[in-house]
């Protein structure tokens, strides 16, 4: 089927940009590699077009040609990726110390980088005993309430993926390690509108996550603390102010686009 974006079909040299946009923008929406028929196919660009931008993208390393004449994308991708979300962490902060403000507990907010979640910035609680997450770090999705909260957001299909290349491995003896029962539990999340890890990443913390609406890159808002102070009725007393948070940082996103 072919992939059109008609905000993307501009005139001169402004219309190379965006067809470059589109063709990363059409790798990263199919989660592996692809081929130069399929990205020609994908986006309705003609194969000689789609070949010269391309081998422009791959002479900066935003792809990268795979023995098989496949493209994939490139490692330069990482490094504005984490640029972005540290822009996006800053801009978010003031609203996640409101947040840690109300529920007495850490916030973190991170999103999917690839196949791994990244925490892009935190809010630590006023409590001496209490949760850290430095930012930058990167974790497997499966395991996390703020993983689970964006991969809610994906298509089952594309989950699976994910979970393909990234692996299941287990953070605690809690962690969801089947790919069949992950997806029942995204199922879950989806119907209540917003994940719990119970232990799954850390024995003894629990965290309470939900996902930032139409974020430009899938972000969620998590509140994370010790189990001993945070049973799951007081995960679910702070939802009216996460998904307060949530808003907020979508209009925050929204207005910050051109």
């Amino acid at each position: 089927m072919t992939r059109t974006h008609p905000a993307h079909r501009t005139a001169g040299g402004v219309q190379s940009v965006s067809r470059a946009l589109e063709l990363l923008d059409l790798m990263a929406g199919a989660g592996t590699d692809m081929s130069l028929s399929e990205l020609a196919g994908g986006t309705g660009m003609a194969a000689a077009t789609t070949h010269r931008l391309m081998r422009t993208l791959l002479a900066h390393g935003y792809v990268r040609q795979l023995p098989s004449r496949r493209y994939g994308l490139g490692p330069a991708l990482i490094r504005l990726g984490e640029q972005a979300g540290l822009h996006l962490g800053a801009a978010a902060r003031p609203h996640l110390d409101d947040l840690a403000a109300q529920a007495g507990e850490t916030v973190n907010l991170a999103m999917l980088d690839q196949d791994m979640v990244v925490y892009v910035a935190q809010a630590a609680s006023r409590h001496s005993m209490r949760m850290f997450t430095e930012v930058g770090r990167r974790v497997h999705a499966h395991s996390t309430g703020v993983g689970k909260a964006v991969l809610a957001e994906l298509p089952d299909a594309a989950v699976l993926r994910l979970l393909e290349r990234a692996g299941m491995p287990p953070a605690t003896e809690h962690t969801i390690t089947g790919p069949e029962e992950f997806l029942t539990e995204l199922g879950t999340i989806r119907s209540r509108g917003y994940a719990i890890d119970d232990g799954e990443q850390e024995v003894g913390v629990r965290c309470v996550a939900m996902a930032v609406p139409e974020a430009p890159t899938p972000t969620a808002v998590s509140v994370s603390g010790p189990a001993a102070r945070l049973d799951l009725a007081g995960l679910e007393a702070l939802l009216p102010a996460l998904r307060r948070t949530a808003g907020v940082l979508a209009e925050l996103y929204a207005t910050e686009g051109p």
